[in-house]
């Protein structure tokens, strides 16, 4: 894995032969690896090694995975979490928001799983930023996840307007050209008629004025500072 040698990463997971795989795992790759049996004990080894990267359980006793970084959220909003969970529901996704969490994970969780989503954590450690873009005070939308949430609410997508959004977000300091639509959500053919269709669907789904148009050139989508 890329830049991970001299991080620090706490795995925290309460079934043992979990845990030890993945520690064993990531070892190969970073020489500081520490590993908590429950979310009581994972806040101790936070605050004792300050790690860069938390992996969690969700369902952990003495301390739930979600309980223990609304904690941690509390005074730290820079170290990058992960969590595994078996379930995923519109509650949860609400939440890993508002925690902002890097990634989740579906259980079973695979080497290229873990892999991917250490991955992920270094880039916005290394770029000092949060996945979760801010588009106004009501909105905001999850880079990594890929998901749009008004409020409490998670608003549906179809595959071309995640993608249109996808491409919009993670490049929203400058405007993406007509090009680069047509090769991200249509793969080498747009019309005018399908850009003009999908653009008035999300502009519903988006904050008023959110998605400029910036004539000539292509779309822009607008954040608050």
């Amino acid at each position: 894995m890329e830049n991970l040698k001299n991080l620090k990463i706490l795995y925290i997971e309460d079934e043992e032969i979990i845990r030890h795989n993945a520690v064993e795992y990531l070892s190969f790759f970073c020489e500081n690896v520490y590993e908590a049996e429950d979310g009581l004990q994972g806040y101790q080894m936070y605050q004792k090694h300050k790690p860069d990267i938390i992996i969690c359980d969700i369902m952990m006793p003495r301390l739930n995975g979600l309980e223990l970084i609304e904690k941690i959220r509390t005074k730290d909003q820079k170290t990058q979490v992960i969590i595994a969970t078996a379930r995923i529901d519109t509650a949860f996704l609400l939440k890993a928001a508002e925690l902002r969490l890097v990634k989740y994970l579906t259980k079973p969780i695979t080497e290229s799983k873990l892999h991917s989503a250490i991955n992920d954590a270094i880039k916005f450690l290394t770029q000092d930023h949060s996945n979760i873009l801010d588009l106004n005070e009501q909105y905001r939308y999850d880079l990594l996840n890929k998901n749009l949430f008004k409020e409490e609410v998670l608003i549906s997508l179809n595959k071309k307007e995640s993608l249109f959004l996808e491409l919009c977000a993670k490049n929203h300091q400058r405007t993406i050209t007509y090009s680069e639509l047509e090769n991200y959500v249509w793969e080498g053919y747009m019309t005018e008629q399908a850009l003009r269709s999908i653009v008035k669907d999300l502009r519903k789904k988006l904050p008023k004025d959110c998605l400029k148009n910036i004539s000539g050139m292509g779309y822009r989508l607008q954040v608050v500072k």
